[in-house]
């Protein structure tokens, strides 16, 4: 499990990035963007599969994963969206093929409609898109970050676990739940992880999410039919509001589909890739 490493660095404006590519330079590029409260680990798979066709960029947001984190840093979708401009620009990609998840959907949502960045063709993976969101759990976080963060280290590892692991349908295998979450364990770690539920305010979901409408390119949603996080009903209702966009369920995933349907989401994205030419 420790042979996902992201070897390259930019300075964004929120704080250092790690990234990397993978597959042969040339290739149709593809970028793929995580959620919270994952990383680029989730993709995996999935880009290893892919990179067999297309060159894939994989990168770890400001304030998770390997990326730097800090206090008093800027981690908001607002920033996100900004960063993740910032780094098309890095990449020298004017239009790549992109596909997100989560927290990354709104990302990608944010910087297409906000920011300008063009993609040819876009995949949202169970993307936060559409209010209302966030768990009960988050909302109760979000509330009250300062008295979570203090939480002794062996308390805050097991809500964590519980958190992360909830993602899963069948469930994660003891080794990926652990990598998942050692990047929020730690001084460090434990603030970002509190940090990053603190500024996910839906202000900035609001801000986008009437103006689907507008969306000029192929769209695909892929959603888990087993999300408890985000419930397959948000997937129906978000690809009605953009025009021309395939919803393709995918049986037996919750949220974390890159975990749980490796395979059918990689098939879903090739076949949907293909289509673009």
């Amino acid at each position: 499990m420790s042979d996902w490493q992201l070897t390259e660095t930019f300075r964004s404006s929120a704080g250092t990035v790690r990234w990397d590519r993978l597959g042969p330079p040339g290739q149709d590029p593809v970028v793929l963007l995580h959620g919270t409260p994952f990383s680029s680990y989730v993709w995996r798979a999935v880009a290893r599969a892919l990179a067999r066709r297309h060159q894939v960029f994989v990168w770890d947001m400001p304030g998770y994963g390997t990326s730097e984190k800090s206090a008093g840093q800027d981690v908001s979708l607002a920033a996100q969206g900004r960063v993740f401009t910032e780094l098309l620009d890095h990449w020298g990609l004017g239009q790549p093929l992109v596909a997100a998840h989560d927290f990354g959907g709104a990302v990608s949502l944010r910087a297409h409609l906000l920011h300008g960045a063009r993609y040819r063709a876009l995949a949202l993976v169970d993307p936060v898109a559409l209010a209302p969101w966030g768990s009960p759990f988050f909302r109760l976080v979000g509330a009250h970050s300062g008295v979570f963060e203090q939480l002794p280290p062996a308390l805050h590892r097991a809500l964590v676990r519980e958190y992360v692991a909830s993602a899963s349908g069948p469930g994660l295998h003891p080794a990926v739940l652990d990598r998942l979450v050692g990047p929020w364990l730690g001084e460090d770690g434990q603030a970002a992880f509190y940090r990053q539920i603190a500024q996910a305010d839906q202000l900035y979901t609001d801000e986008v999410q009437d103006r689907y409408g507008e969306l000029d390119l192929p769209v695909l949603v892929c959603w888990g039919q087993d999300d408890t996080w985000i419930p397959p009903e948000r997937g129906r209702e978000l690809t009605a509001r953009i025009p021309g966009a395939r919803l393709e369920p995918i049986d037996g995933a919750g949220h974390l589909v890159q975990e749980d349907a490796p395979a059918q989401l990689t098939g879903a994205l090739l076949e949907f890739f293909r289509q673009q030419g």
